[in-house]
């Protein structure tokens, strides 16, 4: 890596006032990367994985082909890549002997060869195109390490025999997937993309997958710190409630904890690129006296395994007998946890349509309906608008529509755990 190396700012947004008594703290910790260069080619490793099951035929192949070709335009000279096709098991079809090739002109040109073959037929298994990316990741460990994978089908893996592969292969890359068409279970892919820091979304015309995979290579070509953790130290008697990321999209992160050191833990961040992410930290400590002042946290950014402090924020606790100081609501927190509670009521919402609970559905939605309008956040308030007639937006009055197509149905499903960014001092 040459240039300048990236800088992390970290800014905590908090109400630092408590009454007598209280024990629950809150903040959102804003983490802003900035400079830094892409990571040098060499410590970079990118694995496209395109389902080629049998229901991928006709325009639905057609176009994964050309949004593999169009990925593989975007992968930088030096970076290590391989392309597997996923059918009932994991096929890998460049380098066709295993392992990685580095991305030059002839490496790219023989790829696009060995893409424009691909044909569909046979099942699906996604548990096993994860972990023939795993065993590609973990020969190129400490780097970046990124896969791009695309399904238009529902898992026929055994739960348990799934659940072993994504268990297997966490922290080894990140993931990002993308569900083409109708006929795929979103709960599916958000487990995975929940689980290697990635990301989830539709495509639901075939004919935008070149663009939709374009971006994400560039995305994925723009990274350059690979492994960051939020490290959460609490005081002793402590307990962490809650680390979830809040912003651009939601993510508990709660359980993915490692102890790091007495009264530390580290929570898995991902690698990172020039960009900004809030994370909503819930402390419970003992209570102090009026008067009295606690650390309840120290949020730093590290690189894991490394004990390197890439920035770092304090959360603080006041006791106070004050009211006009302990009932104030931090703006930031306010937010977040209208945005989290916003998320949950989609996804209840739609799991009580599908189940036919109509009474649940409407209050579920009518609820999701009501925190998009307070938040200001436009684009869930226009995918809902698509499931149910909006009566008052305001009190969250709605009516479930009749018909709905899949593709509506889906994509507000998916984009449900996008956030509206909070903006403004507490």
């Amino acid at each position: 890596m040459t240039g300048p190396e990236p800088s992390f700012a970290v800014e905590v947004d908090q109400n630092v006032h408590l009454p007598a008594g209280a024990t629950e703290v809150d903040a959102v910790v804003t983490v802003t990367a900035t400079g830094g260069p892409a990571a040098a080619p060499g410590d970079a490793l990118e694995v496209l994985v395109v389902d080629t099951s049998g229901s991928m035929h006709g325009e639905k192949m057609r176009s994964a082909r050309q949004a593999t070709s169009a990925a593989l335009a975007e992968l930088r000279d030096g970076v290590s890549f391989a392309v597997i096709s996923g059918v009932g098991m994991a096929v890998q079809v460049y380098p066709r002997d295993g392992g990685t090739a580095v991305a030059d002109a002839r490496t790219r040109a023989e790829a696009n060869s060995e893409v424009a073959n691909l044909r569909a037929g046979g099942g699906t298994a996604i548990g096993s195109w994860l972990s023939a990316v795993g065993r590609l990741a973990d020969a190129h460990p400490g780097g970046l390490r990124h896969a791009l994978l695309l399904t238009d089908g529902q898992n026929g893996e055994r739960e348990p025999v799934f659940a072993a592969a994504l268990d297997g292969v966490r922290g080894l890359f990140t993931c990002d997937c993308r569900g083409v068409g109708t006929d795929w279970r979103v709960e599916e892919l958000r487990t995975i993309a929940a689980a290697l820091l990635g990301t989830v979304d539709i495509v639901a015309d075939p004919a935008d997958l070149a663009a939709d995979f374009r971006a994400i290579t560039a995305a994925a070509m723009g990274k350059n710190t690979a492994d960051v953790a939020l490290r959460l130290w609490t005081p002793r008697g402590a307990s962490v409630r809650f680390v979830k990321q809040v912003a651009p999209t939601v993510a508990d992160l709660t359980g993915r904890r490692t102890e790091s050191g007495p009264q530390r833990g580290d929570y898995p961040l991902g690698s990172w690129g020039a960009e900004s992410r809030d994370y909503h930290v819930g402390v419970a400590v003992n209570a102090g006296g009026v008067g009295e002042e606690m650390l309840a946290g120290r949020v730093q950014l590290v690189r894991a395994g490394s004990t390197e402090v890439l920035g770092q924020g304090l959360v603080r606790a006041v006791w106070t007998d004050d009211t006009s100081l302990s009932s104030r609501i931090s703006r930031g927190v306010a937010h977040y946890t209208g945005q989290a509670e916003l998320a949950d009521a989609i996804q209840e919402g739609l799991a009580a349509r599908k189940a036919g609970d109509e009474p649940t559905a409407t209050a579920r939605l009518g609820r999701a309906v009501a925190l998009a309008h307070e938040s200001g956040n436009e684009n869930t308030a226009r995918l809902l608008s698509k499931v149910v007639d909006v009566l008052d937006a305001p009190s969250g009055t709605v009516r479930l529509r009749k018909k709905v197509d899949d593709v509506d149905e889906m994509t507000l499903d998916t984009r449900s755990t996008r956030t509206a960014r909070f903006r403004g001092a507490s």
